[in-house]
């Protein structure tokens, strides 16, 4: 019910507005901001004075039904004639804001008509018709004029208003309820309601402008807030959107897997529907899209914040990772449709860093469990298939394991995991990653080790063994092209796949060394009688087995036959080395030195055609021949030096022992020329070792009559006493069983106290070795019998073990 003036003139007949001239004033003090007209000496917003006919009694306007018909064969249903402002938007271009809005209704206004009762407006309203928000908000004004101008008592005022936010309160519902899903409203309704609240938050600003309202008797109802409760209402919709529980799926994906797909999905194909479908209907001023964008992403975090506070189980902790790193901010905020709309939006990380970083470490350690239990899974599945006797798979013709590709595959998934969260979480756990790989390393060279002692019986031996051997070859690759590793740690970690190879060659080759070793002790009993013939055999013998090494990996059968190569060289040149040869003359040493050259090409000879790659070797025994031909010294000299240039672990020893050969050298001559090797060459010590591997012979005798008791080992001076007497180093030997003692005493006493013997090297190798001393002195005594003046033997080196 309206009271007052506005009862009588319902029932004062026609309103003669039609017959005024309306003309703009200045805004009311009251309600700033809003256009008027004055008719029939009241003052009128503006925007009221246009409404549909329907609301217009037919006694007040009986020409307006005509117009009316006349208007729909045009329009439809006096929709674009209320809202025509929507109309003439679409022929711009670019979106209009709040302001634009305001200012096209203005200019489509015409003179008021009767206002509609809360009867009818409730009705209307009730029907979903959102025109009759303008009536309703010519209601308000209404009210708030009547009570500034106390028109009306204060009962009847409180009874006005609340009628009035009733009707506000289906409004409300009316205009939110179309904007809460506007992908499933009309496009027509859903402009109507963004007009209607639009124009409630012009009237909140406008309120908020004007100040406290000098209404007495009225509660205060704005602002009414219409803008933030669609927001909240976007707010919810996310919410319910995100928090709907995925379907289970065939690919085996976890519950926390399936609920990341399912809200990273949901986010993106609603945010490119807005822009796509809503953008165009919303005013610039609202910011549809930061709206839809903010609330989404709110309710992302506050679900994952969520899910943090439970234990995650490492699949589960990647996937949080991933998403929260990579997929939300790559994937979905910069994908094309949605990066351009988002540039001015700061919707920040899902999680916090301190977070972030506490799951990161998490994700580090799980992996770093993870690659060392796969990987010590996959080496302990491999060797149970060595010592089952399962053999090797074939390949290209050779012997081939899976291991190498599984243990690459585990380390550098773990690698790409942590790289498809960030590149600096890649580079973080590259490192604990390579460390993993050494371990593996380790543990699979004492695997193999094992396997090597005990399962030698087993018929596939040595097919396995091959196999092992060519699996450094994808561990070497993939450390030198694929990790990009520094020199001093890429050769710490191929150091274990170093030692497996040769270990794995010793094992091969075992059986060819042994069966050339009666071969080239004829070379020493024969006393280098027919040597050409020796080394012939020597050389059929090793060209019948290398058909066995032919399912090595290309690379590693040239490595095998480097070592053949090395193996041939080193034992002619320890034969050379045995001082059981003494050639008086110089043609019996010109003759040596040819058989000598004989032998050295056709060991090269051999050794190049079949694939040896060690060039290096060429030179060792051609040069040899040349020192044992010369009989100059000062020409030898020179070849010594030049020879020790070539090979620095050529030794005195070494150099003594060929020297023997040469009977017609004197004894100071022979010093002269070993003393060249006390001079620094400036050479390198070179990469790969020859003479450091063959030790000078030493001789041996029974040592029959003699107590091991007092056995004695000495070397040569290690200090000075002030009287200048030499200090002797003094070794004795309790038994072969028993031990080592050191002792250290006066030069003159320990020879006035030890007897000269011609011991057996062979018991007194190992204390050699042991101590570590260089250049010995050899003497040992009988405590029991008489003590005699000491003989000290010639300087000698120990012999190999192989001796």
């Amino acid at each position: 019910m309206l009271g007052g003036c506005a009862q009588q003139e319902r029932s004062s007949g026609p309103c003669p507005a039609a017959s005024f001239g309306f003309s703009r004033v200045p805004l009311h003090r009251s309600w700033p901001g809003f256009p008027r007209v004055k008719a029939l000496g009241r003052v009128l917003p503006l925007w009221m004075v246009r409404v549909p006919s329907a609301w217009v009694p037919r006694e007040v306007a009986p020409d307006m039904e005509e117009e009316e018909a006349g208007k729909k064969k045009k329009k439809s249903k006096g929709l674009a004639t209320v809202f025509s402002v929507f109309t003439k938007r679409r022929k711009k271009k670019g979106k209009p804001s709040l302001a634009e809005t305001e200012g096209e209704s203005e200019s489509s206004l015409q003179p008021p008509a009767q206002l509609p009762t809360v009867e009818e407006l409730k009705a209307d309203l009730e029907r979903g018709r959102l025109e009759a928000a303008r009536p309703l908000l010519a209601l308000e004004l209404e009210l708030q004029e009547a009570a500034a101008a106390g028109r009306a008592s204060e009962e009847e005022l409180v009874r006005r208003q609340s009628k009035v936010e009733a009707l506000y309160a289906l409004l409300r519902d009316q205009v939110l309820g179309q904007l809460r899903r506007p992908l499933e409203a009309e496009p027509e309704r859903l402009r109507q309601a963004l007009a209607v609240l639009a124009e409630q938050e012009r009237q909140d600003h406008a309120a908020a402008a004007a100040g406290p309202p000098g209404c007495p008797g009225l509660a205060t109802t704005r602002p009414r807030g219409w803008l933030q409760l669609w927001r909240d209402g976007v707010a919810q919709a996310a919410a319910e959107r995100l928090s709907r529980r995925p379907a289970a799926d065939a690919e085996g994906r976890t519950e926390a897997e399936r609920a990341f797909l399912h809200m990273g999905r949901t986010m993106k194909e609603d945010l490119e529907a807005v822009v796509e479908r809503l953008k165009p209907l919303f005013p610039a001023d609202i910011r549809v899209v930061a709206a839809y964008a903010e609330s989404y992403h709110a309710e992302f975090a506050s679900q994952l914040s969520a899910l943090t506070q439970f234990e995650l189980c490492p699949r589960d902790t990647y996937m949080l990772l991933l998403w929260v790193q990579n997929l939300y901010p790559n994937d979905i905020l910069n994908s094309p449709k949605l990066a351009p709309e988002l540039q001015g939006v700061r919707l920040g990380t899902l999680l916090p860093p301190t977070q972030i970083r506490l799951l990161e470490a998490t994700f580090l350690s799980n992996e770093v469990a993870s690659v060392r239990e796969l990987t010590a899974r996959a080496l302990e599945l491999e060797s149970n298939r060595w010592t089952n006797d399962e053999a090797p798979q074939r390949l290209d013709g050779h012997c081939h394991s899976e291991l190498a590709i599984d243990i690459i595959q585990i380390i550098s998934q773990g690698q790409a995991k942590a790289e498809s969260i960030t590149l600096d979480l890649g580079a973080q756990i590259k490192p604990l990653l390579l460390e993993e790989l050494a371990r593996f390393l380790r543990s699979y060279q004492r695997a193999f080790d094992g396997f090597l002692e005990r399962c030698r019986q087993l018929r596939n031996y040595r097919a396995n063994v091959i196999a092992n051997i060519n699996n450094c070859l994808p561990f070497r690759t993939s450390l030198e092209q694929q990790w990009q590793t520094p020199p001093d740690l890429r050769s710490s970690l191929l150091r274990p796949l170093n030692e497996l190879k040769s270990h794995g060659f010793d094992t091969l080759l075992q059986s060819l060394f042994g069966d050339l070793k009666p071969l080239f002790k004829r070379f020493t009993q024969t006393r280098w009688a027919a040597p050409q013939q020796t080394l012939e055999e020597i050389v059929s013998a090793v060209a019948e087995r290398m058909p066995e090494f032919s399912e090595l990996q290309d690379c590693f059968r040239e490595e095998l036959l480097e070592a053949v190569h090395l193996h041939l060289v080193k034992e002619y040149i320890a034969r050379l080395c045995k001082r059981r040869l003494v050639l008086q003359t110089a043609e019996q040493q010109q003759q040596l030195a040819g058989h000598v050259q004989a032998n050295a090409q056709l060991i090269q000879q051999f050794c190049t055609q079949n694939g040896s790659p060690a060039t290096w070797l060429h030179d060792a025994l051609p040069r040899l021949a040349e020192i044992i031909r010369l009989q100059d010294p000062s020409a030898i000299k020179i070849e010594v030096a030049s020879y020790a240039t070539l090979y620095p672990d050529f030794s005195k020893g070494h150099l003594s022992a060929i020297l023997t050969i040469k009977g017609n050298l004197s004894s100071s001559d022979a010093k002269s020329i070993r003393s060249i090797l006390d001079i620094n060459t400036g050479a390198h010590e070179p990469s790969k070792a020859l003479f450091s591997l063959i030790k000078a012979w030493l001789r041996s005798w029974p040592l029959n009559r003699w107590n091991w008791n007092s056995c004695v080992l000495m070397t040569p001076p290690v200090e000075q006493e002030p009287s200048g007497e030499a200090l002797w180093m003094r070794v004795e030997l309790a038994r072969p069983e028993g031990g080592v003692r050191r002792v250290c005493g006066s030069g003159t006493q320990l020879r006035d106290h030890c007897l000269s013997a011609r011991s057996c090297h062979t018991c007194l190798r190992t204390a050699l070795l042991r101590l570590g001393l260089q250049s010995p002195h050899l003497l040992t005594g009988a405590r029991a019998s008489p003590l005699l003046p000491a003989v000290v033997q010639d300087h000698v080196e120990p012999a190999s073990a192989s001796e």
